[in-house]
């Protein structure tokens, strides 16, 4: 063993732990896009709106179902990728350990890549969800004013 085994190590676990907090943060996200998604029917269904409201509410719900699609896209599982379980599925036991042992730091490589598309879909995602809420207050507050 060399002096990087370590190492690469714990960057391969730092990369997969990175992963995992991305993915709780998106189904975090995801859960709040679908209940301000929910609560905004249910109140604009029952509450006369004026087309002003209409048009901010409405694109703010456009929003909204973006920011969930780059969610669901962001947790979507790659079956085709060369890391991780696709590529341990198809090799024995001794195969995976000359795997593992051998490609390393290529694995670290596409599991970091993995994160950043990750990471990036979730920003993304956040900053719809913010402007999409608050296209939504307005439209409240459009209402409330009773303004045309």
């Amino acid at each position: 063993m060399s002096a990087t085994d370590p190492d690469l190590s714990a960057a391969h676990a730092e990369v997969k732990a990175e992963i995992a907090r991305t993915d709780t943060k998106t189904a975090l996200l995801l859960a709040f896009v679908g209940a301000v998604l929910a609560g905004t029917w249910t109140i604009a269904r029952d509450v006369p709106l004026n087309t002003a409201a209409v048009v901010v509410g409405g694109l703010g719900l456009v929003l909204l179902l973006a920011a969930a699609g780059l969610l669901l896209r962001s947790v979507r599982p790659n079956l085709r990728g060369r890391h991780g379980f696709p590529l341990w599925a198809t090799l024995t036991a001794d195969e995976i350990g000359a795997a593992v042992a051998r490609d390393l730091a290529a694995d670290i490589v596409g599991l970091s890549r993995l994160a950043v598309v990750k990471f990036v879909c979730l920003r993304r995602a956040v900053d719809l969800t913010q402007t999409g809420g608050a296209l939504l207050v307005a439209a409240a507050l459009i209402t409330a004013g009773g303004a045309l």
